[in-house]
Formats: C-alpha cells, structure tokens, sequence
C-alpha cells in the first residue's frame, strides 16, 4: 500500500472501515416530494461506492416539520424504508459501510418548503442569513421530547433499512446547532441558559439514538456527529464554545466526530490572530478519546495524507467524489494520473448525476466545483466560509 489511508481502521464497537477515505455527504436534492428514494438518486450512490470505505449519504430529515430544502430525503415514516434500503444496497456494493446522516432542519427552512408551516427553533429568533429569513416559533417542552423520540425513531428505520450507521447532523447551524448556539438558542429552561445547559438537546438525542442502537443490534452500527466549529455573526459559537462541546462529544456514546469546513486547514473566523488551523485544535482535544473524519478541499491523494498525518483518523471528499466517482479505485490502482480534478458541464449524464444536482451545481456550487469552462482563480476557503458549509441556496 502506497499511502496511509489504504489501510482499514477498527472503531471501538468492533465496526472495520476497509480504508479511510469516506464519501462526504453530498445534497443531491433529488427526493420525491415526500422524501422517498427515487432511482437517479440510487444510481448516483452506486457509481460512487465500492472504493471508498465508508460514504455517508445525504441528509434525511427526521420529521415532516424538519424538512430544510426541496428534494430532500425523509426517514420520518416507515413507508420510507424501502427505498432508504435500495439505497443502503447500492452503497454497500464491494463492503463499502453505508452512514445515513438525520437532521430536523429547524429555523434554516421556510413556510414555503414546509407549505404554509412556520419553521421553528429553540427561541424565536430569526436567522442571520438570508436577508428573507422568517422568525421561527419556540418549540414547546413537548415538541423538543417529541423531536427527541423521532431521532431514535429515524435510527429505528436507518437500521431496518440495512445501513451500517447514522450520522446526527449537528452542523450548517441546523437545530442540534440551533440549540447550542447562544444566537439562536435564548431559553431559560432546562434546554437553555449556560453553555452546558445548550448542551443538553444534543446530549438527549444522542443518549436516544444510542439506546435504539443498543437494543436493536449487536452494537456494531455507528452513531457520528458532525459539527461546524464556529459561527459567525453575533452572539454566535465561538472556537471555546466548540473545544468544550468537543469534550462533551468525548464522554458521550458516539463513535466519531466529522467536522463541516470548506477548507480542512481552516483557521479562525472570528480570531484573525489566531493562526492554528482548527483541525489540529480539535484533535488536541480529543486527545484520541474518539477519531475524526476531517473534510475541505481535500482532492488529492495527498492532500488525504496530510489530514491524517494531522491527527485526522479519515480523510472525507465531497466535491471530488462528484466529479470523479473512482477516485479511491483509480489512487488504488495506480491509475492517478487519470483522476479528474475538473468536471465537463457536458459530462454530468455520463457521471450519474441527478438532474437537479447538476442545476444546483451550475448555480450555487458553480464557484467550488472547477468546472473545466470556468476560468476565475479557485478560491481558498481556509479563512472564509464556504458555499458547502449551509451558505448556499438550496432550491
């Protein structure tokens, strides 16, 4: 083996990943209107699984209330099983682990997409971004355990439908974000407060979901939770805030953290002056108690190297895993020469792409996605955020 991430990794419940290079959740938008599974969606999966050891499909919200965009996935019903399941197959071709992340979007969602609903949150605050944001309602005490339960609901149906893990998006300033924000999050109750108390919603979902995982299976399925280190605006999660919600994530049952960056060697967003990339603060305070699956901008062979040679356990890739479905086959079979780190606006067909991905991609993620007929400099997204981290428009 050439480079480190070929070799497999043993998570502390036994699970075996065949390398460590993982398929980053990438938004297809390509869901029915009621969230089921449609084939281009199964077919876009299958193109890119076999490889790489584990992909972690796109997001799926945990009920109706929770849907964040149009075209989006749901795990809210049991009629979604079936579909979820051809996915999870596709995924699982040639031991590739199969990750279903679950999310409810809370106040990063609109009236529209849930027709006629109002969003909701922690606290009736409204959003930073977009300018057009709507006030979302205060969840009650009741809906907040009610959400709760439709997690463990939603890891109920991940593993009937045969995945290999879930992947709590507490990310792009969704709920679970939502509630340890001090923006968003302004509640004077047991679900708010001091830092430690915004904990608490994230604690409850994971101490949830791992209860079905332990009385479901044999406890070989993952539980993850992935995290945007900081905010930006007022009154937003700082870099503290995040080493100790890091902590928190250390002592509680989940098998990994995945970080959401548009650049693995970020630095401070908030803190010019500080100059260490966020990756190796994280990884100082894990302190090897749980790995890390690092993301952003890593294309290249070794740029997965280098992440890892960081601290990192896993090296994830989006971006590069839609423009060229093998690369983990290619870098494998000494083949890298041919690996595509640019992709042909005419070539999306021949590349498994679901139609309203491609239209989304030509939109919102023109800029990130080195289309061979855009000729502007490739952006460095170390000290800046980037399109994928929640900042684009979804449709």
């Amino acid at each position: 083996m050439k480079y480190q991430f070929e070799q497999p990794y043993t998570f502390a419940n036994g699970v075996t990943i065949k390398n460590r290079v993982v398929m980053a959740p990438t938004t297809t938008m390509s869901s029915y209107y009621d969230g089921h599974v449609t084939n281009e969606e199964i077919d876009y999966y299958k193109m890119r699984a076999g490889g790489v050891g584990m992909v972690v499909a796109e997001v799926a919200n945990v009920v109706p209330g929770g849907k964040g965009f149009e075209g989006e996935l749901s795990i809210a019903d049991d009629s979604d099983i079936d579909g979820l399941a051809e996915m999870a197959r596709a995924i699982k071709r040639n031991g590739t682990k199969a990750v279903l992340q679950i999310f409810h979007a809370g106040r990063k969602s609109n009236s529209q997409i849930l027709r006629g609903t109002q969003t909701v949150s922690a606290s009736a605050v409204k959003p930073n971004r977009p300018e057009d944001a709507e006030t979302p309602r205060a969840l009650s005490e009741t809906e907040i355990e009610s959400i709760i339960q439709a997690f463990a609901d939603a890891t109920h149906r991940a593993i009937e439908a045969g995945f290999d893990g879930v992947e709590l998006h507490g990310a792009n300033t969704y709920l679970l974000q939502q509630f340890y924000s001090p923006h968003s999050n302004r509640r004077e109750d047991r679900w708010g407060g001091n830092r430690d108390k915004r904990m608490n919603f994230a604690r409850a979902v994971i101490q949830s979901v791992h209860e079905v995982i332990s009385q479901e299976t044999n406890g070989k399925f993952l539980l993850g939770y992935r995290i945007s280190p900081e905010e930006i605006g007022e009154l937003g999660i700082r870099l503290d805030d995040t080493m100790a919600f890091v902590e928190m994530l250390s002592e509680t049952p989940i098998d990994y953290v995945h970080t959401s960056m548009g650049s693995a060697w970020r630095t401070s967003l908030n803190d010019a002056t500080d100059k260490e990339p966020i990756l190796d603060k994280i990884v100082r305070q894990l302190d090897g108690r749980k790995p890390l699956i690092s993301v952003g901008s890593i294309e290249t062979p070794d740029d997965a190297e280098k992440v890892l040679a960081a601290g990192a356990s896993f090296a994830a890739i989006g971006r590069e895993m839609i423009r060229e479905p093998q690369w983990y086959e290619k870098v494998a079979g000494d083949d890298e020469d041919s690996i595509r780190y640019q992709i042909s606006p005419f070539e999306m067909d021949e590349l498994g792409i679901p139609v309203a991905m491609q239209h989304y991609l030509k939109g919102a993620f023109y800029s990130v996605m080195h289309f061979s007929n855009d000729h502007t400099p490739v952006v460095d997204y170390t000290n800046s955020v980037a399109p994928m981290e929640g900042f684009e428009k979804k449709m």
